[in-house]
C-alpha cells in the first residue's frame, strides 16, 4: 500500500507514542476525526495498525510486553515529569518509588544523582539505579508480576514500612477532584498508599491524561500527598482541591507559559 503523507505522519506518531486516540491524532495533524478514522481504516486493512476502543497502535508493537508498550505511551510528557522530580532530589538523598512507567522515567532521570538510597518494588527501577553512582538499592520481595516485574503482596508492603525516606514517589492511574488519587489495581493502590506514608516529601507523578478520571481503588485523598508533578496545569476543580490542601503543583516551564498567555491577552 502506498501511503499518503498524512498516513505516514500517523505511522510516525504511533511509532513514537505507542498508542494514540483518534482525537489525539486529529489534533496533531490538524484534521478532522473522521479523516483520521478513514486513514486508520486503510492502514488497518493493510495490516499496519491495529484499532481498539477508539485508539490505534502499530501492529509491530503488539508483540511487546504490556509494560514496554506503556513506556512508549505519552513518553515525552513522562520525561518532562521525571525531570521535574529529579530536580527535587539531591545527591545523597533517600528515595522510595513504586512501580509504574512514570516512576521508571523518574529512575532514569535520577541517573544524574549520586549516592542515593533507593527503596522500590520495581525491578526496572532497581536495575536502572543499582550498581551505578555509588547508589544503594533495596528491593521489596514478594510475588513478582510477569507484565512489569514488580513485587506485590503482604511481604512487599511490610518491607517498605521499615523505611523512612526523604522523597516518596508514586504514579497513579487517575486523579479526580472528588475521589482524589485512585488506581485500577488493588495491590498497586495498596502499595502506593504505603509508599506515600514513608516519605517526608510525598510526590504523586502523573501525566495530564489522568486528570478527571476515577479508578476502582482509592490510593489517598488530597491530604495524602504534598506535591503533584505533571506535564500540564490541572483543570480548575482539581486545581482548587489541590490548593485547598496546600499541595504544590509542578509543571514544565512551557505548561506555565501556555497557561499565562491567555491571561496576558485578556489584560491587553
Amino acid at each position: 500500500m502506498g501511503r499518503t503523507p498524512r498516513q505516514t505522519a500517523i505511522v510516525d506518531a504511533l511509532a513514537s507514542a505507542g498508542t494514540l486516540g483518534v482525537s489525539d491524532l486529529a489534533d496533531r495533524l490538524a484534521v478532522s476525526a473522521e479523516t483520521i478514522r478513514r486513514d486508520l481504516k486503510l492502514l488497518a486493512d493493510a495490516g499496519t495498525v491495529v484499532k481498539t476502543h477508539g485508539r490505534a497502535a502499530l501492529s509491530s508493537q503488539r508483540g511487546e510486553a504490556p509494560f514496554d508498550r506503556r513506556m512508549r505511551e505519552n513518553a515525552e510528557a513522562k520525561r518532562a515529569i521525571a525531570a521535574l522530580v529529579a530536580g527535587l532530589v539531591e545527591d545523597g538523598d533517600s528515595v522510595m518509588l513504586d512501580t509504574g512507567t512514570t516512576t521508571s522515567f523518574v529512575a532514569r532521570a535520577l541517573l544524574a544523582r549520586r549516592r542515593l538510597t533507593v527503596v522500590t518494588n520495581s525491578s526496572d527501577v532497581a536495575r536502572t539505579l543499582s550498581v551505578v553512582n555509588d547508589n544503594t538499592v533495596y528491593m521489596a520481595g514478594g510475588r513478582l508480576r510477569a507484565d512489569n516485574g514488580a513485587a506485590f503482596g503482604a511481604a512487599a508492603v511490610e518491607f517498605v514500612k521499615r523505611f523512612r525516606v526523604r522523597h516518596a514517589i508514586v504514579s497513579t492511574g487517575a486523579i479526580d477532584a472528588e475521589a482524589g488519587v485512585t488506581d485500577y489495581d488493588f495491590e498497586e493502590a495498596e502499595f502506593g498508599r504505603e509508599v506515600l506514608a514513608c516519605g517526608d516529601r510525598r510526590i504523586v507523578v502523573t501525566d495530564a491524561s489522568k486528570f478527571g478520571r476515577r479508578a476502582l481503588v482509592r490510593v489517598c485523598g488530597f491530604d495524602g500527598f504534598d506535591t503533584l508533578a505533571t506535564d500540564a496545569l490541572p483543570p480548575p476543580d482539581l486545581a482548587a482541591r489541590l490548593a485547598e490542601h496546600g499541595a504544590t503543583v509542578l509543571t514544565p516551564p512551557q505548561a506555565a507559559a501556555a497557561a499565562a498567555e491567555p491571561q496576558a491577552r485578556r489584560a491587553t
